[in-house]
């Protein structure tokens, strides 16, 4: 939560309010650990990145033209360090999806951020993922979120 802490008032700086003082909670990340699906990045014993690599699709992808009953990794709650940018962390973390994706056989990665998030929308083309589409989602409402899929 301390990185979340860092992470979340530079959001709203930069005009993205994905995250908030509700979203990502401790109660989030107690459920991500307790089903091994949190994954960090740790550099001296300090946690600088994380992100939760899940198979959870929200409803609202199928707006994007995805079919959520076709299995697919997703990554959720990505987040780096504000002090460690440019080290390649979310492009490890991303990585990491991968690397669960080819472990569980499984052929599509998925992950949506929101339409303010330059990073992350930089990112993913970089990393082979193409825009689907734009969506919005009941859980955060009055934002627009821009869907990425790869396929394996």
């Amino acid at each position: 939560m301390q990185l979340i802490k860092k992470v979340v008032p530079l959001m709203r700086v930069s005009g993205n309010f994905q995250w908030g003082d509700d979203y990502p909670n401790p109660e989030v990340f107690t459920k991500d650990i307790s089903v091994n699906q949190l994954w960090v990045s740790k550099l001296d014993d300090k946690i600088v990145g994380v992100s939760a690599i899940t198979t959870d699709q929200d409803p609202e992808y199928t707006d994007a033209g995805w079919d959520i009953t076709d299995k697919a990794i997703v990554t959720h709650r990505l987040a780096v360090d504000p002090d460690c940018r440019g080290m390649g962390i979310a492009k490890a973390l991303m990585r990491q999806a991968e690397q669960v994706a080819i472990v569980s056989e499984i052929k599509i990665l998925r992950v949506d951020t929101n339409s303010e998030n330059a990073a992350t929308k930089a990112l993913f083309p970089k990393l082979g993922y193409r825009f689907s589409g734009e969506i919005s989602l009941a859980k955060r409402p009055g934002l627009r979120f821009y869907c990425y899929q790869k396929l394996l």
